[in-house]
This record gives structure tokens, sequence and C-alpha cells, in this order.
């Protein structure tokens, strides 16, 4: 499936990327062998292959969900940078 530098420059515009023109070519270049690639793959036969999560066979090795008591707001605050009364104070990384 062809992919045109339009559909390049329109993906990197909602992925809010500020892709080089000299690259759209390249990228479109790539993108192609990606899309192809899984139509290569969609074409496989995978009758009677069982859909699997995990290919280790691990069972859920995740400690077990149990309660425990809350850390106290005033302790949770102490341990930041900057904070107000109730929240985490984060500097703004996203610009529109």
């Amino acid at each position: 499936m062809p992919i045109s530098e339009k559909q390049v420059q329109h993906l990197a515009n909602l992925a809010r990327l500020d892709l080089p023109a000299a690259e759209i070519a390249d990228y479109a270049r790539q993108l192609e062998a990606i899309v192809g690639y899984v139509e290569q793959l969609s074409q496989v036969d995978t009758t009677g292959v069982e859909p699997i999560a995990n290919v280790a066979g691990l069972v859920n090795v995740a400690r077990a969900d149990e309660p425990t008591p809350m850390l106290p707001t005033a302790k949770a605050m102490g341990i930041a940078p900057s904070h107000s009364d109730v929240a985490y104070l984060v500097p703004k990384v996203v610009e529109r």
C-alpha cells in the first residue's frame, strides 16, 4: 500500500511531530515497508493456532493484591520538589 508524503505530514501533525521536509519521503518509504510487512503477515494461515498472551507460559507472577495503609498526604507531598496542599505541581510540557 503506497504511503504519500501528504499522509506522512498528516500523521506527523496528529503526533505533534515537526518533521524536516527532507525526511518526509524517507519516512513514507519506511511506513510503506512496515505496512507491507503487516500485509505479508496477514497472509499467513493461522488456522488452528490458539491466541496467546504470554509466550513463556508464565502464570500470574505478580504479588497478591492486598490492601495496605495509604501514605499520609503530608509525607507524599514532602518528597515532591514542588506541591500545593493536595497536589504535585509540575511544569507544563505540552504547548499547543
